[in-house]
């Protein structure tokens, strides 16, 4: 199931990465969650998890089993895993369309369409056709950015989003970039991005920021957390939930610590809208030697190893 789409772009989401979302986000049972590209149903499922309780009433428990969790997938062997994976975590009529999400014109999204929760990790790359590319006000053959352009649009007024995209989508100077971050910064209120270091996803050879935002009102003050958990990831070294444990704590007051900081959006290049990953709290690092410097030091110290060998010979 984890080559599943590889050659698309597509990686699936570790758990530990999806927890910390949805405890961000924090859903009720009276809200809906949306997942437009859910492949085996990984952010719903984990959903379902945090809002199943023993104490939940009889009407409760039906809300969330028939008008809590909805999504989309295209592809044929994901959709399949995503419907018998709700159904293994307890869900029994779930709401999977098979469907290509990116062949809806986001202009047709109804109010009656939207909902409260955006959680996923759209596939990246991929190359979308002009046909395609038509159904968004923002032309690019980037996936993940049609995605971005779905998201938001599903969002109701006051909707909350938590999505994972490709660390470039911050600082890329391309025109579909700048404007779709112009669009994000104000129509929405990216209050969080975190920034994964690289292995998260297993695989895959870039790195990823999850953005999360609100529907609604344009964005004063972004909050930024650099996840770095000491080691190398991998697959036999993967993400877990402790890792996220700081982040999950700073994140309600967004503190500043080593590892967090903020930045007000009128201090940013308003002709680019750039957001990169700039941690202000970061030691600095030392500066480079010079290369004369460096191999004046590679010499002596291979006459120190020349005097010792012929020390040595002497011994033999």
């Amino acid at each position: 199931m984890g080559n599943a789409g590889r050659n698309g772009g597509e990686y699936y989401t570790p758990r530990p990465l999806i927890r910390a979302m949805v405890k961000v986000v924090a859903p009720r049972i009276d809200e809906t969650i949306y997942d437009g590209a859910c492949g085996s149903a990984g952010f719903l499922c984990e959903a379902f998890d945090y809002l199943r309780r023993a104490d939940l009433s009889a009407t409760e428990w039906d809300q969330l089993q028939r008008r809590t969790f909805f999504g989309q997938e295209k592809k044929s062997l994901a959709y399949v895993l995503g419907v018998m994976n709700m159904i293994l975590h307890g869900i029994d009529t779930p709401n999977i369309r098979h469907t290509n999400t990116l062949a809806e014109n986001v202009m047709d999204i109804q109010p009656k369409d939207r909902h409260d929760i955006v959680l996923a990790n759209p596939p990246f790359g991929g190359g979308e056709r002009p046909e395609v590319q038509q159904n968004f006000p923002i032309k690019s053959g980037e996936t993940a950015y049609l995605f971005l352009q779905h998201f938001i649009r599903k969002l109701k007024a006051g909707g909350r989003g938590a999505v994972v995209i490709k660390n470039t989508f911050l600082s890329n100077t391309d025109k579909a970039s700048v404007a779709l971050r112009k669009e994000l910064l104000e129509t929405c209120r990216l209050h969080t991005v975190l920034d994964c270091p690289s292995g998260t996803f297993q695989g895959a050879g870039v790195k990823t920021v999850v953005l999360f935002f609100d529907k609604g009102a344009p964005t004063r003050k972004v909050w930024y957390y650099q996840l770095d958990p000491g080691r190398s990831l991998g697959k036999t070294n993967p993400l877990n939930d402790d890792d996220l444990a700081e982040f999950i704590a700073l994140q309600p007051r967004k503190k500043d610590s080593a590892k967090s900081w903020s930045i007000a959006i009128k201090d940013i290049d308003q002709s680019t809208w750039d957001l990169s990953v700039k941690n202000p709290n970061a030691p600095e690092a030392e500066p480079l030697r010079d290369p004369a410097e460096i191999i004046a030091d590679m010499l002596a110290r291979d006459a120190e190893t020349a005097e010792l060998l012929e020390e040595v010979r002497g011994l033999l």
